[in-house]
């Protein structure tokens, strides 16, 4: 690695050279394909909620919704097919349950060579473990104020 300090001047000029040669986005355009797709896949969630409930109680089908769009993701980033879908759809894709489902499954399908215990599961939460750590904090310390201020 080169170890050498570069000027500021060196540093504006790449500064430039890599925001000219950068891919420009449009922001409404990508805002749109991301609410499309993030809509579609609540539509879906919401026509399995509708199918599930013809059949099962409404308490039970929401669980089976969530199963369902879990294991659908799940799968989806197994055989890569979620990753194409998230660059186009970007942000899209983060729809809660999902987003989540791929956030767990994408490390642990990454580290499988290391080993089941080393690599699937040591890895397995290394993107969505602060999530969940960062959740449950903030629930317990709102819980707390709440319980002062009720």
């Amino acid at each position: 690695m080169d170890k050498r300090n570069y000027s500021e001047k060196e540093k504006e000029n790449f500064r430039k050279f890599a925001d000219k040669h950068a891919p420009k986005r449009n922001l409404l355009a990508d805002c749109a394909i991301a609410f499309t797709v993030g809509g579609a896949i609540c539509v879906f969630g919401q026509f399995l909620f509708d199918t599930y409930s013809k059949f099962i109680s409404e308490d039970n089908s929401r669980s089976m919704v969530s199963v369902t769009l879990i294991f659908i993701s799940c799968l989806l980033t197994g055989i890569g097919v979620y990753d194409m879908i998230a660059k186009r759809a970007g942000a899209g894709t983060l729809v809660p349950i999902t987003g989540f489902a791929n956030a767990v499954c994408s490390p642990a399908i990454d580290s499988r060579a290391e080993g089941f215990i080393l690599g699937v599961a040591a890895k397995m939460f290394i993107i969505a473990g602060p999530v969940i750590v960062y959740g449950t904090a903030a629930s317990v310390i709102w819980g707390i104020i709440y319980y002062f201020i009720r």
